[in-house]
């Protein structure tokens, strides 16, 4: 199996700043619309650099990592994706040396060592390249009163979703149910915490649908349908999951609304998880989707080229 190398207007806000400073244009500069980068290009050069970086894994290797992500950012597949981000090559590296830095393995977070850091950081650049002028949800505020976003719930209860999620218990009583349900079957539904927001974008929930209705059609029989864990985040909710130990990087298209992941390690236990990876990398390759390989689910990014398909999709779908 391949890997891969995971509101009206402007009301949502301002994106936050983010670790390094971004670059400014000059003062009434015209932007020079740059070809666009390379994409499978960026990843295979992102998978040799990981293999370089796991080599160089220990604490003595500080200075050499140091030295290894200078240079090899410079190169021409990789640098032309991170000069086209907001933040620049520069910005870039500087924040993946901090992120490097202050890096602790845990329990919670996706990155499991430092190689799997520096892929989710790279990788998800691509997101960041793609949306980069697309307002940021900041508060959770912003988040619950966005006209840009349809309730999952209201859907959920006419059948008109695809997919499955459970959302964060709200209360102690909750939490507490949801540990209870585990103990008795723990693996009747995937070990996540859940949807904090039970919202999205109307052309994500199109394409989550037609993942959902792929995965079913190429599943073994009786395995259960996608199962989302993740979607949109307000960038204040974010920083929250960092303070945890997660491994939320920022910008997010997670805090844009274009972003969703999805469930694999549990549709093992079915004989599916093949099967939904190849599905993914397969709209991958088609330049529908940026993924992530973050172990127990994958991180999907919508690439703007399908956008207007998808709320097309949508509008279809739903009859409006």
């Amino acid at each position: 199996m391949r890997v891969p190398s995971r509101s009206p207007g402007q009301q949502p806000g301002s994106p936050p700043s983010p670790t390094a400073p971004a670059r400014r244009r000059p003062s009434g500069a015209t932007p020079r619309r740059a070809p666009a980068p390379d994409l499978p290009a960026y990843r295979a050069a992102v998978a040799e650099l990981l293999v370089e970086v796991g080599a160089l894994a220990d604490a003595a290797s500080t200075r050499a990592r140091q030295v290894l992500i200078d240079e090899r950012l410079r190169e021409p597949a990789l640098a032309a994706v991170l000069d086209a981000t907001p933040q620049g090559l520069i910005g870039a590296r500087e924040t993946l040396l901090l992120e490097m830095a202050r890096y602790q393995p845990n329990d919670r977070t996706s990155a499991g060592d430092l190689s799997a850091l520096v892929r989710i950081y790279l990788l998800s650049r691509i997101d960041v390249l793609w949306w980069q002028d697309a307002p940021t949800f900041v508060t959770d505020d912003q988040v619950n009163g966005s006209a840009e976003l349809v309730d999952l719930e209201w859907l959920r209860r006419r059948d008109l979703l695809r997919f499955r999620y459970q959302e964060q218990p709200a209360t102690m009583l909750g939490r507490a149910a949801r540990g209870l349900r585990r103990r008795l079957r723990p693996d009747a539904t995937p070990h996540t915490a859940g949807l904090l927001f039970r919202r999205a974008r109307r052309e994500v929930v199109a394409l989550l649908n037609d993942i959902g209705r792929e995965f079913t059609a190429v599943a073994p029989p009786a395995t259960p349908s996608l199962w989302v864990t993740s979607l949109v985040r307000s960038a204040e909710h974010q920083y929250r999951l960092r303070r945890l130990g997660y491994a939320a990087m920022l910008p997010s298209g997670h805090c844009l609304g274009y972003s969703a992941d999805v469930e694999l390690a549990w549709f093992e236990r079915f004989g599916a998880r093949d099967a939904l990876a190849e599905l993914l990398l397969s709209r991958q390759e088609a330049g529908e989707l940026n993924v992530i390989d973050e172990g127990q689910a994958w991180h999907l990014c919508l690439a703007p080229t399908a956008r207007r398909r998808l709320r097309r999709a949508y509008e279809a779908e739903m009859g409006v």
